[in-house]
């Protein structure tokens, strides 16, 4: 994993493009004609190409549609869509241009925590860990049902549905040194300590860390029933080829993130090391969600494939697109003030479910369960999303 910036939150930079995100030039050009233009600066090159150019198909797609439906308020969307190279202080920059130099109408947001703090973006598809709730942005709007720290919730509450001899008595907290990653794995030792799970091993790895298996060998070593893993992409990879290598099986395997993605994740570890491994997710293909159809529909016919093998990046991007759809249509303009204003009102139906946020953007609902099984990555969890039942434990790797 290349190395990355600690820069996270340079106060300055923040300050400089929520200022100019809020004031830029719709505000001033209610009247402007030509195309609505977006500007985006997204990973795809670095740590988070993968998940980043999942977004990247999704905002694409979701332009596409609009396009070729007449547009916003007649006028047609052109996104200036720039690499970031998943680097904190480039997306700082790029969004710095594409703002007081591009001049673009909106802007949407990177791929990640760790770029979305110090980009202060507006709509957001990623990046919602509590540090960047922390700088109180009323203009950040994070397009998700939940915020990222309650991503292990639904495994908690899960875990609780078990009778007492079929939960983990111990476990093992391996987290990337990272805003998004390890206070997920954090927030889940709270709950899981209270309910009596015993912490046998926990750590927090440098962003640096290219070689798993030293992590993993500590942590196996105290034979966890249960493995949190406070990943993002490539980490998450990382750990279980150190698992499948060490021939360690734990009965309970949750990872943040990484193990979400279900054409990633197989084509990096293996198709056979995936099933019954956890992992929390903010969309399903077949949730009753608004116009979750349309867009199901719309990405298997321009990308291929099954509705099991959307990337929920590319969901969310998507829902971004929506929502500033709903925002416009209420208030009959692209006027940055007065979309932020409406949206602190209310509720918004999106593909991501019935959206609302607090007064800095973070979401006020629930992820849901998703776990590997027989090859797919399905929700399982709450029962009233779940199209497959949750089962532990764990098979074994290969199987």
């Amino acid at each position: 994993m290349a190395k990355r910036t600690k820069a996270l939150l340079a106060a300055t930079l923040v300050a400089a493009v929520a200022s100019a995100v809020v004031a830029s030039a719709a505000s001033t050009r209610p009247n402007a004609q030509g195309p609505i233009k977006i500007g985006i600066s997204l990973s795809l090159t670095g740590d988070f190409s993968d998940p980043g150019k999942s977004v990247e198909k999704g905002y694409n797609l979701w332009a596409a549609y609009v396009n070729a439906h007449g547009g916003i308020l007649g006028r047609q969307v052109q996104l200036k869509i720039v690499n970031d190279a998943s680097d904190p202080n480039q997306a700082v920059s790029n969004y710095q241009k594409l703002i007081t130099g591009d001049h673009v109408d909106l802007v949407f947001g990177p791929f990640s925590s760790l770029l979305t703090g110090p980009s202060a973006a507006f709509l957001e598809p990623a990046g919602g860990g509590p540090k960047v709730f922390a700088l109180k942005l009323p203009n950040l709007f994070f397009v998700q049902p939940a915020p990222v720290v309650r991503c292990g919730d639904s495994f908690v509450s899960y875990l609780k549905t078990l009778p007492a001899a079929q939960r983990p008595k111990t476990a093992s907290y391996e987290s990337l040194d990272d805003p998004f990653s390890s206070p997920i794995a954090d927030a889940m030792q709270s709950q899981l300590s209270g309910m009596g799970v015993k912490t046998v091993y926990k750590t927090i790895y440098p962003a640096e860390t290219t070689d798993m298996t030293p992590v993993i060998a500590k942590a196996i070593s105290k034979k966890p029933d249960l493995m949190v893993g406070g990943t993002q992409s490539e980490d998450a990879y990382g750990q279980v080829k150190a698992l499948v290598q060490a021939g360690y099986n734990p009965k309970f395997l949750f990872f943040a993130n990484g193990a979400n993605s279900p054409t990633e994740f197989p084509s990096k570890v293996g198709k056979n090391n995936v099933n019954g491994i956890f992992s929390c997710s903010d969309w399903t293909p077949v949730a009753p969600s608004s116009g979750n159809s349309l867009f199901v529909s719309q990405y298997v016919k321009k990308y291929g494939g099954s509705k099991w093998n959307i990337d929920n990046n590319s969901s969310e991007a998507w829902a971004v697109g929506q929502l500033l759809q709903l925002a416009v249509a209420k208030t009959h303009s692209i006027d940055n003030q007065a979309i932020i204003s409406a949206l602190h009102k209310g509720t918004w139906p999106t593909i991501e479910g019935n959206l609302s946020w607090n007064a800095y953007g973070e979401p006020n609902g629930q992820d849901l369960l998703v776990e590997w099984v027989k090859g797919k990555l399905l929700p399982v969890f709450p029962a009233k999303v779940a199209v497959a039942k949750p089962f532990s434990p764990k098979p074994a790797w290969g199987s």
